[in-house]
Parts: C-alpha cells; structure tokens; sequence
C-alpha cells in the first residue's frame, strides 16, 4: 500500500518520439572535483563568442587592463567581452577561432601580468530590491550567453519572456555520453547553481520552476537536494537518461507534456529554459558582481591520461588545456569541441576557449570506430524512427544534397536540432548533420539576400514615394503661383498698361516736339531771309531767301508726318500696351518669359533704331518731293510733268556741261602752261602766247558784260515767283526750300569765286610781270640777230619761266570759277 502511495506521488513526466541509447562515458571525467589551472603566457579572446553581432573595441594595444574589465560594448544581441586576467593587450587581429569552417575572426591578444587582479566590483546581494530591467542589464554587462551549447544572449532572451513565461526550467540534462561539466558544477556549486534558478525566476515572475536532470548523475541529484533543504520553491525532477533529452523541445515535452509549434519558440506556450551554467554565471554576476571570465570545461576522452572538469579562462589556447590533462596524441589524432554526437573537429589547437565550450574531447582510434567510407541509402528508415524532432531525415538528406531548397524548407529543416541520432543510427554510414548544417548556411544566405533585397526594394519605394510626393509638392506650388498670377489686382495691370502708353508717348512727343521746333526755326530763318531781300543788297544777305523756304518747307513736312505717326500708333500702341502689359505681368512670374521679353524688347529697339535711319533720308528726301507735289497738286498735271522733264533736263546738261567744262579746263591749263613753258623757251612762240592772253581776257570780259542782262532777268522771274509764292502756301513753302538751297549753293559758290578772284589777282600781277618780262624777251629777240653771242644769256633766265607757269594756271582756274558762277545762275 506505501508503495503504490509514493508511486501515485510521483511527478508525471512525458516521453518523445525517437532517440537513442549510446554507451555512457560520462565515469572518465565527472568522479574528479573541480580543479584550476595554470595561466597560459598569452590569451586569445575573440570578440564575438555568441549568437549575435561582435561588440566594440574599447581598449587598444599597448593599454593594461584588470580582470574583469570590458574589452568591447554593445547593446542587444552585442555582448560584451572581459578580459579574463589582469595584463597588457598585446595586439588586436585575426586570428582562428572555434569554428568547423576554421576560418579567421577578430581577437584581442592579452599577456598576462601573473597578479590576476580583479577590477573594482559591484555586488548586488539584495537584487529584489533594484528594478528588473536593471537586473537584465546586470546581466548583459556582465557578458553572460547561453552555457549549454546554444550561445544565445541570456540578457535578451529575458527580455524576450519578461510576460507570459509561467514556468522555468533549468536545464540539468546534459544527455551527451561524455560531457560532464554540468554534472561537476551541479556537484561542486549546488547552492550557487539553485540562487541563480531563483534569480531568474524572480526576473520572469515564474509561477514554477523545474529543474531536468537525468538519473544517470545521481551525485548531482543529491546536492542539489541537499542544497534545497526544505524548500519548496524549486522543483527537482528527476527523467530517465536517453538522448537528446537534453534539447530545449524534447525537455520540455518530457517535463510539460507541451509540444513546442513548428517554427515557434518555447515562450509562445509559456516556457523559458535557462541551462545549469547559465544559471550559476548569474548568481555570479548579480550577487557577486563578477562578469563571466572563466567556465567549467570537460577534458576526456582515452587520448587523455588525467580526464577531468577543469576552471578554464576564456580565451585560454585549447593547446595549454590539453598539455596540463597529460594529452598523448596518436597518429591522425583527433580534437573535438563539444560532445561525439553534436562536436566538430577542431582546424587546430591554437583556437582558444570561449563562452559555448564545454567540453574538449580526445578520443582514442578504438572510441571513434572503424572510419567507414559513406555509402548509399538503403531506405531502411532507420534515421526517420531515431529523430527526436518528428522529421523525415532521408528526404532532407535527397533535397539537401540536390539543393531543393524549397522542398527542405517545406519538410521542416529549420527544426532539426543537429543532434547526430540519424548519423548515429545510419547504417551507411552518411554524415546526414552535416549535409543538414550546410543547407541551412545556404538557406540563411537566400534569407539574408532576400533580406536585403526586400531592404532596398523598401528604400527605393520609399524613394519613389518621396519624389511623388516632392512632385505634387512642387505641382502644388506652380497651381498657386497660377492662382496668385490669376487673381493679381487689375490695377497691376492698369499700372503697366499706363507704363507702356507714358513711355510711347513721351517718345512721340519727344518727335513730335522736336519736328514742331524744327519748322518754327525754319519759318523764322524764312522770315528773316524775306525781310533781307526786301531791304538789303544781295552781298549783304546771309541766307538765301529761296533755301529758307525750302528748308521751312521740310520742316513743316517732317511735323506734319510726326503728327500723322502719332495719330496712326495711338490705336496700336493701346493694343501693344495691353500686350506688353500682360507680358510684364507673365515675365514677372516666370524668369524663362522674362529673360523671352527682355530679347524681344532688345530685338524692337534694334529694329527701331533701323526704321528711324530710314525714315530720317526717306524724309529728307520725301520732304522735297512733297513741296514739290504740293506745288503741282495747284497747276495743271501735264504742265507739271512737262516741267519736270524740263528740269531733269536742264539738270542733265547742267551736269554735261560742268564735266565737259571742268575737262576742257584741265585740258587748257596743261596745254598753257605747256606752251608757256614752250614760249619760254623760244621768244617768237612767247610774244604769240602774250597776245593769245590778251585775247582771251579781253572775251571774258565780254562775256560777264553778257550775263549781266540774263541775270537780271532772272531775278525778275524768281520775284515773279515769290509773288506767285505768297498767293498759294505752298507754292511759298517749295519756293522758300528752293531759295535756301540756291543760297546754300551760291554762298559756297560765292567762297569759292572769292577765293578765285584773289588767286586770280594774284596770278594777274604775276601775268603782268611775264607780260613785261614776255615784252623784253621779244626786244631782246629782235636784237638777237645783231648780237648772236649775248642772245641765250637774256631768252633763258628761271624767272620768266616761273612765271609764265603761274600765270597759266591763274588763268585756267579764273575761266573754271567763272563757268561754275555761270552754271549756278
């Protein structure tokens, strides 16, 4: 009856499907108490020895540093690494870390300084009094990861179970056949280990928590009972030894009887499991304020003449570890990290210890087996019956090995947990963990790039998003510079209208002005001509009463063509007012219409400073003509067309005859003073140039008694005309243009007949010497035949033919300045 009592008071405990029952070998190492060992002569500390992201370096070669003081920092999964001694940093580099690859991570190289002086400390004993987040934080300073295996950041995983977590379980499983450190610590360190278990209890607000050991550590089993006592907070249960039940799934459906979902984590059925060491380093760093430097490590294996539990720093070479524990290699020796089934070989024994090395294993040629080549699949199945998490290992190994990555993915690869138990149990010998452990590096790559690409697909959406947003920003603003353009006050636009019109009347009026005031000097030099006329000779007149006329005219032509201009642009200067207004309007909104309007505006200055060159000779030009339209829109038009063919005509001659004048005078010049130079020379050929001269001045002479009567004529007839003039305006106005031109050309006539008349006297008097001088040469000709040997000393003297030079061109230019005065009456 007692016994089936303290049956029916037995915990429940669950069973999973699969695992295995390999040999024990726990006995080589866990009967030996913990012991410390010597300091190597150099550490080698990786900065990342967790599943996460490696911290930041905060010390630099050449720095000394105590034991316990932070290397690196960081936040989240960004742990913290400590120096493990007291010493100097050596050097920062690569260097080879624990890892299959046997690749190369960043390390801080310490030499130790032998004192192993702790940095200052901060205990916490009374930890229930502070907050819990503070605690947590403790706990990330401090460095602490998972111990048992994993490497996941404690202080982040309580985070993660801060709410919903009702139970706790400590994990004391530790089901690898060689491993003992958990044994050994339980052992040695059963009340640390349980002070722990309640820190993070009070941490989560566990309703329970449960500590899974298997009942092949019956020495554990006892000191923690022991260190219990009484106690009723913490649970002990006790499940039968098979592995894996040390995995965080399989344990908890040994102890809960809950089936963590596929893909899902512990906490979502309310389950937090922390590991035995883990536990034990958080005592440590709350209650004693130490961060983790050290762990226990399981050196065994037959390669190993003392096997035991040892106190090893972390960064520790696994090297020195193995020299102190009597290690005897063999030939082809093997190292391995971890347990037989869940380890990996080690690339070399210069890798250090970090924070997940449990145990160092060596094992001998008969412990590892005849080494079987890989064979092919017989399909026995045998793998699918030992895997502990319900999966189909041999369809796993066919798409892991052909890269089906979506099939394997579809088959649950994520969930093996690389236990070994279908390696164990395969009878081909196929290392299915590992062909597993390399799909999943090759799915976390395809993650990781999908990853990134959703990440720059999401940046350049943003982006996109960001410039629509920009564009209907900028949409936004040109809709209301339109709408302010829109609603601009009319009075801007009245303001430019009268801009534009102040501006094309100030110039027309500029013209207008200007030709006004042209016309009454004209009419007022006409005037004064008339009253000169009437009053004063001719030679003591200074204009010509005709040209005042004609030039009265031109001006009185020009002001009544400005008047007309003005009238005619009124109407399209209020048209282009409107449009230059609206322009100036638009300009001012746009600088691109602006910089348009400015190039136009310059274009039509240009163009205008053309048309008023034009207009200035068409008006010189047309002013005459109009005087004289004026004059023949009063008579007959064929009388008018007679007399201007007339004109042209007399003009035509006028123009005949000067050329012909002006050649026969060049001609005669040459030919005189050839001559006389010719009759210097011979006296008989100089008397007959004497007497030619006479003759010629004695004619011109009759000649200018000959145009005295014409010109009186003439006179009569042009004050005919100014009679005529005064009747009709503008016959006045075309005879006044007349005049002014005729007295313009007769004053310049006048000049230059004056000029002439003193080179004329000039050369007189000079013909009068070569006349005497002429004289005497025949007198002495006519004696020449009574004295024949005095004759070339008087007929060839330098003066006389100097003068008779002189003389013929006096005379040549005295009959051109005549023919000129002629032509101009």
């Amino acid at each position: 009856m007692l016994n089936l009592f303290n049956f029916l008071k037995k915990e429940k405990v669950w069973d999973f499907q699969g695992g295995i029952h390999p040999p024990e070998m726990k006995t080589q190492s866990n009967g030996t108490p913990l012991s410390e060992l010597p300091l190597p002569h150099r550490f080698i500390i990786p900065l990342k020895q967790h599943i996460g992201h490696e911290g930041e370096i905060c010390v630099a070669p050449g720095d000394k540093v105590l034991r316990g003081q932070p290397l690196t920092f960081g936040t989240g999964r960004m742990l913290p690494v400590h120096a493990p001694t007291s010493g100097v940093i050596e050097t920062i580099g690569q260097h080879m870390t624990a890892h299959p690859s046997g690749l190369s991570e960043l390390c801080i190289f310490l030499t130790p300084d032998g004192d192993d002086r702790w940095m200052p400390l901060d205990p916490l004993s009374d930890y229930r009094q502070h907050p819990r987040a503070d605690i947590v934080q403790r706990i990330h300073d401090a460095g602490i990861a998972g111990l048992g295996g994993a490497g996941f950041p404690t202080a982040t995983k309580l985070k993660g179970g801060l709410r919903g977590v009702k139970t706790l379980i400590i994990n004391a499983a530790e089901c690898e056949p060689y491993i003992t450190a958990d044994d050994r610590l339980m052992q040695d360190y059963a009340a640390e280990v349980l002070e722990g278990s309640r820190i993070l209890s009070w941490v989560l607000q566990a309703e329970q928590v449960m500590i899974g050991i298997e009942d092949n550590k019956p020495e554990a089993i006892a000191a923690l009972k022991q260190a219990l006592g009484s106690e009723r907070d913490l649970q002990i249960r006790v499940i039968p030894t098979k592995y894996p039940s040390g995995g965080a799934k399989q344990l908890t459906r040994i102890l809960t009887g809950l089936e963590v979902p596929h893909g899902g984590r512990s906490t979502d059925i309310g389950v937090l499991m922390q590991n035995v060491g883990t536990a034990w380093a958080v005592k440590r760093a709350i209650v004693n304020g130490e961060p983790i430097t050290e762990r226990v490590v399981t050196l065994t294996g037959e390669a190993i003449t003392q096997p035991r539990n040892v106190w090893s720093r972390l960064g520790t070479p696994i090297s020195h570890l193995l020299h102190q524990v009597g290690f005897t290699p063999a030939p082809r020796q093997m190292v391995i990290m971890g347990g037989p089934l869940m380890g990996f070989t080690l690339p070399s024994l210069d890798v250090p210890v970090v924070k997940i090395t449990n145990c160092i294993l060596a094992p001998s040629a008969r412990e590892m087996g005849n080494n079987d080549e890989e064979q092919s699949c017989i399909r026995c199945s045998a793998c699918a019956d030992a895997c502990p998490a319900k999966l189909l290992p041999q369809q796993l190994y066919w798409y892991s090995q052909g890269g089906d990555h979506d099939k394997a993915r579809a088959h649950h690869i994520d969930d093996c947990i690389e236990c070994g138990a279908c390696a164990y149990v395969c009878p081909s010998n196929i290392p299915l963990v590992q062909y597993y452990r390399q799909e999943k590096a090759e799915l976390r790559a395809i993650d990781l790039e999908a990853k990134r690409t959703l990440e720059a697909k999401a940046r350049f959406e943003a982006r996109q998003a960001r410039l629509e947003r920009e564009k209907l920003a900028r949409e936004a603003r040109h809709e209301e510079a339109k709408q302010r353009v829109a609603r601009t006050d009319t009075n801007e636009l009245a303001a430019a209208k009268a801009r534009v019109k102040a501006r094309q009347a100030a110039g027309t009026d500029e013209a207008t002005v200007e030709a006004q005031r042209e016309a009454r000097h004209a009419q007022a030099r006409l005037r004064q001509a008339e009253a000169q006329a009437e009053t004063q000779p001719v030679t003591r007149q200074t204009s010509d009463p005709r040209k005042a006329a004609v030039e009265a005219a031109i001006a009185r032509a020009k002001a009544k063509k400005a008047a007309q201009v003005e009238s005619a642009d009124a109407p399209q200067a209020a048209t282009g007012s409107t449009a230059e207004a609206a322009s100036d309007v638009a300009a001012e909104t746009d600088p691109r219409k602006a910089a348009v309007q400015a190039a136009i505006a310059r274009a039509k200055a240009k163009k205008a400073a053309q048309v008023e060159s034009a207009d200035a000779a068409q008006a010189a030009t047309g002013s005459t003509a109009e005087a004289a339209s004026d004059v023949a829109a009063e008579t007959d038009p064929r009388k008018a067309a007679v007399e201007a063919a007339i004109a042209r005509a007399k003009a035509k001659k006028a123009a005949q005859v000067e050329s012909a004048d002006a050649a026969q005078a060049a001609t005669d010049s040459t030919a005189e003073a050839a001559s006389d130079v010719a009759a210097e020379t011979d006296p008989r050929k100089a008397a007959v140039q004497a007497a030619i001269a006479r003759a010629k001045a004695k004619k011109a002479a009759q000649v200018e008694s000959a145009d005295a009567p014409q010109a009186a004529t003439g006179s009569t007839a042009e004050a005919a005309s100014d009679v005529a003039a005064e009747t009709d305006p503008r016959k006045a106005a075309v005879q006044a243009a007349i005049a002014r031109a005729k007295a313009k050309k007769a004053a310049q006539a006048e000049s230059e007949a004056d000029a002439a008349s003193r080179d004329a006297a000039a050369l007189a008097t000079a013909a009068h010497f070569s006349v005497e001088k002429a004289e005497q040469a025949q007198a002495q000709a006519n004696n020449a035949n009574a004295e024949p040997e005095q004759a070339p000393e008087l007929i060839q003297p330098d003066d006389a033919r100097k003068a008779a030079i002189a003389a013929a061109i006096a005379r040549a230019k005295a009959r051109k300045a005549q023919s000129s005065t002629t032509l101009e009456d």
